[in-house]
């Protein structure tokens, strides 16, 4: 009798495959493939929910906006092009501008941080978990500590928790222009970092 050693799946393969499968299912959306678009809703739903989520900080709004999320998907999809950018920042570009413009019909001012908001009901890990390859998310976090300080906070401030430049430059105490300014510069040398 031979006995036979499977030697275990490459790790590092994983993340690749799981963001081909969502690119896959994205580009196969923007040709109106609804069964494409089921994938994709079943492969990114926690994530964005979770972004509409934090950023209007009721389930049922979180609900409304995920909705308007999707139909904004199924509309532009075919616009999506792979090689500019990743699918989950794509996707989640659209969830955090839809919850933001939600957050600004409200009129609603967020003043706590995000770690002050309540947990998400699902416990289960997030898909974007398994996709996130741990290198690209080294070399971002590399990136944005080589940013200055004021432009570092405004970009995470703005783009994790959903701040409006109009808040950052009120909190800052600095006028609107200079806000924008700052994070314009810092994302201008973050993608020169991210692309060198």
């Amino acid at each position: 009798m031979v006995a036979v050693t499977l030697s275990p799946p490459d790790a590092a393969a994983a993340p690749d495959a799981a963001r081909a499968r969502l690119v896959e299912a994205l580009v196969r959306t923007g040709e109106e493939d609804r069964t494409a678009f089921r994938d994709l809703y079943t492969l990114t739903s926690s994530k964005l929910f979770g972004i509409c989520y934090r950023i209007c900080g009721e389930r049922q709004a979180a609900e409304d906006v995920l909705h308007d999320v999707y139909l904004t998907i199924w509309k532009r999809a075919g616009a999506y092009e792979p090689s500019r950018a990743s699918p989950i920042t794509w996707l989640a570009t659209i969830a955090r501008n839809r919850a933001i413009d939600w957050q600004r019909a409200q009129k609603v001012r967020r003043a706590a941080p995000i770690e002050d908001a309540p947990e998400i009901p699902d416990a289960a890990p997030l898909i974007s978990e398994t996709m996130l390859d741990d290198e690209a998310a080294h070399l971002l976090h590399g990136c944005l500590d080589r940013l200055e300080d004021r432009q570092r906070s405004a970009i995470r401030t703005a783009f994790f928790d959903g701040v409006t430049y109009a808040e950052l430059a009120e909190r800052q105490a600095v006028p609107l222009g200079t806000m924008k300014s700052w994070v314009r510069r810092g994302l201008a040398k973050l993608k020169e970092c991210l692309d060198a």
